[in-house]
């Protein structure tokens, strides 16, 4: 169970709904984990009201099911679901790449791509250092600011839905993996680059060559299990 973070009493909502969420995408809260609002709340030594609106936010999120009169459940996903997860994924990047193409890839502030650059820097680092937990983080960071870049909201939030149901499928496959390197994709930095040189051709590539890592990767490990 999740607790190792002390919850501040300021917006206990989203406090809780961070914590949890952050629970569910590591796996430490594993698919299938039942409790219930008092349990959580009693965890964390606050009132039920937060933890029921933040696990009606996660649940909102499609990270956690509601079983009537029993509580909550970490969703499960199978593998065809990732599957369809990724293509979901496919079809909104292409959407994202193809609006800021025609924007122009070299037109966005410098202090964006440098964030983004970092984030990409964090998520290569953290996949070198075996630090999956870490890399889970930066991942969904890098791409939530390169959505947000093509200035639509709603697409972002869509988007960081879809790759987090995607992770929390994934990962229990990869905390099998002795080296994260030779299984997760590492190509952040160099999509960075691309779309700050305003390359399209090669950031449609390097994303192209990403989602089909995705499918690939998934299929191996899923065999392999």
């Amino acid at each position: 169970m999740p607790g190792s973070t002390p919850v501040r009493r300021s917006s206990l909502r989203q406090q809780i709904a961070d914590a949890l969420r952050d629970e569910v995408l590591t796996g430490r809260l594993p698919s299938g984990r039942r409790f219930t609002v008092k349990e959580i709340a009693d965890l964390y030594g606050v009132s039920a009201t937060p933890v029921r609106e933040a696990l009606v936010d996660l649940a909102a999120q499609g990270l956690l099911e509601v079983e009537h009169h029993r509580g909550f459940q970490v969703r499960e996903f199978t593998h065809a679901d990732y599957r369809g997860l990724v293509e979901a994924r496919i079809l909104v990047t292409e959407g994202i790449f193809r609006r800021l193409t025609d924007r122009g890839l070299a037109a966005f502030p410098p202090e964006a791509m440098a964030s983004v650059r970092r984030r990409a820097e964090a998520a290569v680092s953290a996949v070198r250092a075996g630090a999956l937990d870490v890399l889970i983080g930066c991942d969904q960071r890098f791409w939530r600011e390169l959505a947000l870049l093509a200035e639509n909201s709603h697409i972002s939030e869509f988007l960081e839905r879809l790759r987090a149901q995607s992770w929390v499928f994934a990962v229990p496959f990869l905390r099998a993996e002795r080296d994260l390197s030779q299984v997760c994709w590492t190509g952040h930095v160099v999509l960075a680059d691309a779309i700050r040189d305003g390359d399209a051709e090669a950031t449609r590539r390097l994303v192209s060559a990403y989602n089909e890592h995705a499918l690939t990767l998934i299929d191996r490990l899923t065999d392999r299990g």
